[in-house]
């Protein structure tokens, strides 16, 4: 891993809950989402679990940094593909100012879901 281990964040989200929330309420999408977690998307048969996962991993970088709801925007958190198609995590604004002010200087991050609950766990580190 590389560096001192700066936080740890898990979240997981409930599939079913979170499509029925996008499916009432559309615009959220453009409040919690990149326009590049959102095109990737679009892409897909069922967007929901990853959409789900995605969220988690936001709330996990929250856990992370040792903050709490409110601290950054949603779309401070992005996670992007690789070309192998790993995840990784890319941060802005005042998640990017928080995670300086800590020391990170790398994140690891891990997406998964089932039929009904996606995860993600994120790790900070200087």
């Amino acid at each position: 891993m590389n560096g001192a281990l700066v936080g740890v964040g898990l979240d997981s989200v409930d599939i079913a809950r979170f499509a029925r929330i996008l499916g009432r309420r559309p615009a959220v999408l453009d409040r919690l989402f990149t326009s590049g977690e959102r095109s990737y998307a679009d892409g897909l048969v069922n967007p929901a679990p990853t959409l789900a996962a995605r969220f988690a991993a936001k709330e996990a970088t929250m856990k992370a940094l040792g903050v709490g709801l409110g601290s950054f925007n949603w779309d401070d958190v992005e996670v992007e593909r690789l070309p192998g198609g790993a995840p990784a995590l890319i941060v802005s604004g005042r998640a990017a100012e928080l995670a300086s002010a800590l020391g990170v200087g790398r994140w690891h991050v891990s997406l998964t879901h089932t039929d009904t609950t996606a995860s993600a766990i994120v790790i900070a580190v200087s």
